[in-house]
């Protein structure tokens, strides 16, 4: 039996009140208007129509009858355009001449319409926000592929995201699962969509779409959490690359063996960083720097290319630290790797150019 070691006090573990045993799908809204701005606007098209019919009706008010005073005045013609719009209709004032009914037939009567659908565009666009919403959400169903899955949306799941996008990532193709709607709320608010739920459970990854995921970035606040989420995930998926961060190093071979192709000590690497800036911090602001993305130097993995097959290492025009061919990471100054290869891949250090658009085969090689 493994065992797995917790930090004794977890500062930022969720409160458990958080936590919600039904989960959903948010993709991320639209940007609309305030309801305040939404009705004032509609108030003013409905004035704006009554002015409009009034006008109408003034210009010829001789072709008009009132039972009352046998004229029409401007009021009787305001009053007339309020009934009409209303389709109330008393008949106490009435078109008689030619001209009047037409113009009741060709004006007045499409502005009749036209009030009635400003009166009822609320009501029917509440109706009809939950169809809408169903079908947003099945289109986005059917057209999620080879997309990355991200659980977790704190600090490292937030600069994990930031890298996979800095590399032409779109956030269409980001999907979020955190227990928390709070969390939810805020990522589909910078654009990616959501998944309120536990990512231990297989149908709150299953509807993660996980099953057609690429890869899964596994960024819990506990180290148990993310074992049982690499479980999960390796057994809905066979093929993805599962990359997940631990507190403790100690956990990371339980990690890996749960399915995770790659394990990020995030209080290890922190501490290494720590204690190279005291002994040297120029090297500490050098590795600081590789570890930003988009500015200074970035660590990127690129493929050979033609005109470097049959070179050394050496005689390639990036700094290169490392070569991967097939399964294994030989170093640059490792004999095994000879003259390089077409299915090579390489590690380099490159000057960051954050306007260049990155090729879809360069990948980053940043870890948090």
């Amino acid at each position: 039996m493994f065992h797995v070691k917790l930090p004794g006090h977890d500062a930022i573990a969720r409160d458990p009140a958080e936590h919600h045993t039904t989960h959903r799908i948010k993709l991320p809204q639209r940007v609309v208007e305030r309801p305040l701005r939404q009705v004032t606007r509609r108030l003013a098209m409905a004035l704006l129509v009554l002015a409009l019919t009034t006008f109408i009706v003034w210009i010829d008010r001789t072709g008009y009858h009132d039972n009352s005073d046998q004229r029409v005045d401007f009021l009787d013609a305001t009053y007339y355009a309020t009934v009409t719009l209303s389709t109330t209709g008393y008949g106490d004032i009435v078109p008689y001449s030619d001209s009047a009914r037409l113009t009741n037939i060709l004006l007045i009567t499409p502005l009749r319409v036209l009030f009635l659908i400003i009166l009822v565009g609320t009501t029917l666009e509440v109706l009809t926000e939950r169809t809408r919403e169903e079908w947003r959400l099945s289109r986005w169903r059917s057209n999620l592929r080879e997309h990355t899955v991200v659980v977790g949306f704190g600090t490292k799941g937030r600069s994990a995201i930031q890298t996979v996008c800095a590399t032409g990532l779109k956030p269409e193709q980001i999907v979020v699962v955190d227990p928390s709607a709070k969390v939810i709320d805020a990522a589909t608010a910078e654009g990616f969509a959501g998944v309120v739920g536990d990512a231990t459970r297989s149908d709150v990854l299953l509807r993660a779409e996980v099953q057609r995921a690429r890869q899964i970035i596994i960024a819990t606040q506990r180290d148990d959490t993310a074992v049982l989420v690499a479980l999960t995930a390796r057994q809905l998926n066979r093929g993805a690359k599962i990359v997940a961060a631990v507190r403790e190093e100690e956990n990371a071979p339980l990690l890996r063996q749960s399915g995770a192709d790659a394990v990020i000590t995030s209080a290890s690497a922190a501490g290494r960083l720590l204690g190279l800036s005291v002994l040297s911090p120029s090297a500490g602001m050098v590795m600081e720097d590789l570890i930003q993305q988009g500015t200074g130097l970035d660590l990127v993995e690129r493929p050979v290319i033609k005109a470097e097959v049959g070179r050394g290492v050496r005689e390639t025009d990036d700094l290169v630290v490392s070569v991967v061919r097939g399964h294994r990471v030989l170093g640059y100054d490792d004999p095994a790797v000879g003259k390089l290869q077409l299915t090579d891949r390489l590690i380099t250090i490159v000057r960051a150019t954050p306007t260049a658009v990155v090729a879809p085969d360069v990948k980053p090689l940043r870890r948090d």
